[in-house]
């Protein structure tokens, strides 16, 4: 193949460029803050610290675009308000609107009593990463879907997801906004309402089964814009995707993850289940690799489902892109989930 020693790129004004190498050593060219549509012209514009009161559009300060769902307030904390770049991700709190006007986002123990008040999500930003994922178990061409780094394989007779339904819609959500949210934390059940919640200095919830858990994710949040459910597979390698495209970790450290998060031979852990927030932060995702494993609607059967990563109480190795099998009612003492937002 031919090798160029100059490489000309061409694009409109303000549209800005990332160059890096790929992981067999290929040239890999990002437009950061570019749109694959005008939807985003479209809406109104909400900056960190406020509240949308519609559906919005942030910019940060890269010029990188996500979409707001009405009722959200876009942290205004500089680290959780950057939507690219190394352990950086954005951050929207469900915050009421008349408690929005006296926070003070640079006062540190305050936005500790917000993370532990009010439940928050994270945005992917899938319109950034490569498209080398796969939906149909065949053809990996896609920016959102399941990816296979530790030698999975993809179909009908072993790990699959059905393009329909939520996942449909979430597709058709991306393709539109060019990514999505998901809890911020494995969800927790509120002690005094035992509803589910996406916030710091909980026990995560954890005893239950795939049925439960997707009745569960589906009451979190619900309005004219958005919709809860139950984190998909694609859902989940997309989320571990953008963590190594970003530069915060290597694949190599998703494939050995146990000094990344509260596994049993972390010698920075106690060997014990820990609170939300107490579990390693990755792009502003707490508990990404150990503390618990995580229920999603990947499937290995009818019955079967993928349980991913690793937990604290892991006697062998098991890493973040690890899939283990549960029956359909099966609970576990390490397994947790979490949500993920659909915006309509």
């Amino acid at each position: 193949m031919k090798r160029y020693e100059k490489i000309v790129l061409e694009a409109e004004k303000g549209i800005t460029f990332e160059v890096s190498e790929g992981t067999s050593g290929e040239l890999l060219i990002r437009a950061l803050n570019i749109v694959s549509n005008n939807v985003y012209s479209e809406l109104p514009t909400v900056s960190a610290g406020e509240y949308a009161e519609v559906l919005s559009v942030y910019t940060d300060d890269y010029g990188n675009k996500a979409v707001v769902p009405q009722g959200w307030t876009v942290s205004g904390v500089p680290k959780e308000n950057i939507i690219w770049g190394k352990d950086k991700g954005l951050v929207i709190y469900h915050i009421p609107k008349e408690k929005i006007s006296g926070i003070n986002w640079q006062n540190l123990d305050e936005v500790e009593t917000l993370m532990r008040t009010y439940d928050q999500f994270v945005w992917t930003p899938v319109g950034l990463l490569t498209a080398n994922a796969t939906l149909d178990g065949i053809h990996f061409n896609k920016k959102f879907g399941r990816m296979n780094y530790a030698k999975y394989f993809f179909s009908e007779s072993k790990y699959h997801e059905p393009l329909v339904g939520e996942l449909l819609l979430q597709k058709k959500s991306v393709d539109k906004y060019d990514g999505y949210y998901s809890s911020r934390y494995n969800i927790s059940k509120d002690e005094e309402t035992g509803k589910p919640r996406s916030v710091k200095g909980a026990m995560p919830w954890t005893e239950i089964d795939v049925p439960t858990a997707k009745k569960v994710a589906s009451t979190m949040v619900e309005s004219k814009t958005v919709k809860a459910h139950l984190m998909y597979g694609a859902e989940y390698d997309t989320r571990e995707k953008w963590v190594i495209e970003s530069d915060t970790v290597t694949i190599e450290e998703i494939e050995k993850s146990t000094e990344l998060g509260n596994y049993y031979n972390n010698k920075n852990y106690p060997s014990r289940m820990v609170r939300t927030g107490e579990d390693g932060c990755i792009n502003n995702f707490y508990g990404f690799a150990g503390n618990v494993k995580e229920l999603t609607q990947e499937q290995l059967d009818k019955t079967t489902y993928a349980i991913r990563g690793g937990s604290y109480n892991n006697q062998l190795f098991s890493s973040v892109d690890g899939r283990h099998i549960s029956h359909y009612h099966s609970t576990y003492k390490d397994t947790g989930f979490r949500a993920t937002l659909y915006i309509k």
